[in-house]
């Protein structure tokens, strides 16, 4: 191993576990476009398929803990957080969104903090959720995220503030999380990162008992310092939790230090003829997203999610939308197939309606539709021989991942920030070569669907979240 403060050591600088599975690419985004190359599994990856990425500096797992219960962590998580302990990484990152989404009955990150310290380790836990590259801002523990231009405090976040299962009512981060365990925590704020007290405050926490330490991020000058009161203070191992604002943070520093090239590598993915996006998102940016590339040449189709609450039902409904996407190939357009555009579209209360009526339990019902999304999708890429998709939705691009066979992902093109264009990784033929791109609600600007077509040439498209 390299010396410390010199160079970075050499073989794995991070193993993360990521509590959906669009902001798990995230990190891998980060790592990737800094030189560190990165991969994602879909699963916990076996010794064979771990071999194959010998070599890279970041190794993840995308997961669903988000959207499960205290209890289905309690039985899924540890078996998780062992295997990445066993990578021996300095740095293991349980990985949440940037908008803090969480609640004490689902996803809870107190939970998953009780649950991974023990076995990731560390004689602290950093909390960083800002990172600026993503317009998300930290000052006094309390969360700001901006939106078509405009600056939210996160209780007051036209999206998070009425999210449908986590809202956001509370903006300071630890308070937050104090409903979720009973962790000591502390703060360093960014006044004592410019005055240059950063490392006796942290240090004052730690002798307090603080194990969970939030550390503001306002701009490049606290991410970096954020960054490095990580790496010097990590000692053997230690567990982070926090957004990719962990990654940017570490990044800055050892760019600030010199630890690795100051540029990140320049990066660009070909156009191509024909794609095919498929949205179980009822985001309002998503919505938006959908209508421009309505406007802009894309074929949108709107699945009827009521009958998810059947699977018979179901089952006809992605064979008919199937038949429906290869005509709109057929006839050169790209298919957007889609559930719903934003919280107010009548489709989202009719599947409620739908759900309270049938007695279906509403958790099946969404995982009938986000598989049944990635076998629509399966079915269309097969007969078209199409190379490039989108999939939009966090827990959709969980299901339909895994419905493709898909068992790993590598960063190829940045597009949005938060959702890069990966080359999927496959035992099926099928899908060797496929490059894919899994959104979160709330990442891009209205041109996502199209970036991701011409791969994100010729810039890179802004993005909101995760």
């Amino acid at each position: 191993m390299s010396q410390r403060g010199q160079y970075l050591p050499d073989g794995l600088l991070l193993a993360y576990y990521g509590d959906d599975y669009t902001g798990s690419s995230a990190v891998m985004e980060v790592m990737t476009f800094a030189g560190l190359p990165a991969v994602m599994f879909l699963d916990v990856p076996t010794p064979d398929q771990l071999a194959s990425f010998s070599g890279y500096r970041a190794i993840g797992i995308a997961g669903i803990s988000r959207s499960q219960s205290p209890a289905w962590m309690e039985e899924h998580l540890p078996p998780i957080f062992h295997e990445l302990a066993k990578l021996g990484a300095p740095v293991a990152h349980y990985k949440i969104c940037s908008t803090f989404d969480s609640a004490p009955h689902v996803g809870s990150i107190g939970k998953a903090i009780e649950l991974a310290a023990p076995i990731l380790g560390g004689a602290w836990h950093p909390l960083v959720v800002g990172a600026p590259a993503l317009a998300r801002y930290q000052t006094f523990g309390n969360l700001f995220a901006v939106v078509a231009g405009e600056g939210h405090r996160l209780d007051r976040h036209p999206v998070m503030a009425r999210h449908p299962v986590t809202p956001m009512d509370e903006a300071d981060v630890l308070r937050h999380l104090a409903r979720q365990t009973s962790k000591a925590s502390g703060l360093v704020d960014f006044v004592s990162m410019k005055q240059g007290r950063a490392d006796e405050r942290l240090k004052a926490l730690i002798s307090d008992g603080a194990e969970v330490v939030a550390l503001d991020v306002l701009d490049e000058e606290t991410l970096a310092e954020a960054g490095r009161l990580m790496w010097e203070h990590r000692g053997e191992r230690m567990l982070a939790i926090g957004s990719q604002g962990i990654e940017y943070a570490l990044v800055a520093h050892w760019r600030k230090r010199g630890l690795i090239s100051q540029e990140p590598p320049a990066v660009q993915a070909s156009s191509v003829e024909r794609m095919i996006a498929v949205s179980g998102s009822c985001s309002p940016i998503t919505a938006g997203q959908i209508a421009y590339a309505e406007a802009n040449g894309f074929a949108a189709l709107q699945l009827n999610a009521t009958r998810a609450v059947d699977a018979g039902e179901w089952q006809r409904e992605i064979g008919r939308a199937t038949e429906l996407a290869l005509r709109l190939l057929g006839e050169g357009k790209d298919p957007l197939v889609y559930t719903a555009r934003g919280p107010d579209d009548p489709a989202v209360a009719d599947l409620a309606r739908a759900i309270s009526s049938s007695g279906a339990h509403s958790g099946a019902v969404n995982d009938r539709i986000g598989d049944g999304l990635g076998r629509l999708l399966d079915a269309t890429l097969r007969e078209s021989r199409l190379k490039r998709a989108a999939i939009a939705g966090g827990d959709t691009s969980g299901h339909a991942s895994l419905a493709l066979g898909i068992y790993a992902l590598t960063a190829r093109a940045p597009i949005a920030p938060g959702s890069p264009l990966c080359l999927a990784h496959s035992e099926d033929p099928a899908h060797k070569e496929l490059e894919i791109t899994l959104k979160g609600g709330q990442v891009g600007t209205p041109d996502f669907f199209c970036a991701v077509k011409r791969g994100g040439a010729p810039g890179h498209n802004g993005g909101t979240r995760k």
